[in-house]
């Protein structure tokens, strides 16, 4: 039995975007009931050599959808942090899974044997990656390390979180 590239693509990007915006929910609703300013937690870090939530966030959205339209245009580039507020990064989470869903099959399994160049500072990094290994070795490793980063934050900002947050409900294409 093969796995489609669609399945492995867009059927984990949305589930995993889907736990997020949870996420991000509870963590709105964590700062309601303790009266926080839920834009406070936009700069928190786990250690100060990390980046900031609104990077994490970013980069989820970055590794999923924009790893997709890497793929159609055969070019990746490291990603511009968008000047939002708590809500405005929730919504962009929510976006992102909706733009995602819309994708057929046909139009992700027709990028299988393309290849991506990654890019940094508008200069080649390596070799190009054949467009399923890069979705595999390069978008998916980032995506789950930028989305449970995500967690990690709002759970060290006092969220009240657990496991199956993060999870979310198995889906299927």
């Amino acid at each position: 039995m093969s796995i489609s590239l669609h399945r492995v693509s867009i059927g984990t990007y949305v589930q995993i975007l889907d736990s997020i915006t949870v996420v991000l929910k509870k963590g709105l609703a964590h700062c309601k009931k303790n009266d926080v300013d839920p834009n406070t937690f936009l700069e928190a870090q786990i250690h100060p050599d990390m980046l900031p939530l609104t990077f994490q966030i970013t980069s989820v959205v970055h590794h999923s959808l924009g790893a997709i339209k890497g793929a159609e245009a055969s070019v990746f580039s490291t990603p511009v942090i968008p000047e939002l507020d708590y809500e405005g990064f929730q919504k962009l989470i929510e976006d992102t899974a909706a733009e995602l869903k819309a994708y057929s099959v046909e139009s992700i399994e027709a990028l299988e044997g393309g290849e991506v160049q990654f890019k940094m500072g508008g200069q080649a990094v390596g070799k190009p990656f054949k467009s399923e290994d890069f979705i595999l070795k390069m978008s998916l490793p980032n995506f789950y390390f930028h989305a449970a980063t995500t967690y990690d934050i709002l759970r060290l900002k006092g969220v009240a979180l657990g496991k199956m947050d993060f999870l979310g409900s198995v889906i299927s294409f």
